[in-house]
């Protein structure tokens, strides 16, 4: 079984993750992050690399774009026991990534408040979370995928015990990210579905 090399950390739900980010860092993981996470992860005193800086590219749009890169979704997606998958990792300078934890954006409270207007609740689609986890949980032979703090636990005695989660944990993570995903953006559809565009300023002269 191979070892859990890295781990991309980016929340919103940041409960329990200065202990999983520090238990990771303790057997030897390197820890990716962005944003606030990363400031979090870092005021802990724990050891943690950018996203920007492990692409490259910097964050822009307005932190719109931060994770979609092929640095990035290449160390998710690559199958690890694809020689050929291997072979343009090599190429390209891709590092492994083996475990995506994610939380969304919180677009279902954003629009609970009276005074959200359109713009607040289209900032709040998240694009760059859903996209990681998909990845992740498609890729669920070699990558664990953690959308819920209430599974770092088991996580990390796997990864403790044995330096990496079993197929069986992987598999089951994943599952929940596709509930997660789909809930999510049938939330977003349904919100979207009650906005009259034509009466709506913010939507004017386009």
């Amino acid at each position: 079984m191979r070892k859990v090399e890295r781990a991309l950390i980016s929340l919103t739900d940041k409960s329990g993750i200065d202990d999983f980010a520090g238990a990771l860092a303790a057997l030897g993981v390197e820890i990716l992050s962005t944003g606030g996470t990363a400031k979090k992860i870092r005021d802990s005193g724990i050891a943690v690399t950018d996203v920007s800086e492990f692409t490259g590219f910097p964050e822009m749009l307005d932190g719109r774009v931060k994770t979609l890169h092929p640095l990035v979704h290449g160390g998710i997606l690559n199958q690890r026991s694809n020689p050929d998958h291997q072979q343009q990792c090599a190429r390209h300078g891709i590092k492994p990534i083996d475990i995506i934890a994610v939380n969304l954006y919180a677009f279902e409270k954003t629009v609970a408040r009276a005074d959200c207007t359109l713009a607040d609740a289209i900032e709040n689609i998240d694009i760059g979370g859903p996209t990681l986890l998909r990845a992740a949980a498609k890729n669920f032979q070699d990558v664990t995928v953690i959308v819920d703090p209430a599974d770092y636990e088991q996580v990390l005695r796997e990864i403790k015990g044995a330096g990496n989660t079993t197929l069986k944990t992987r598999f089951r993570l994943a599952v929940k990210v596709f509930q997660l995903t789909s809930a999510y953006d049938t939330t977003i559809a349904r919100w979207l579905e009650g906005v009259d565009v034509d009466s709506n300023p913010s939507l004017q002269g386009e």
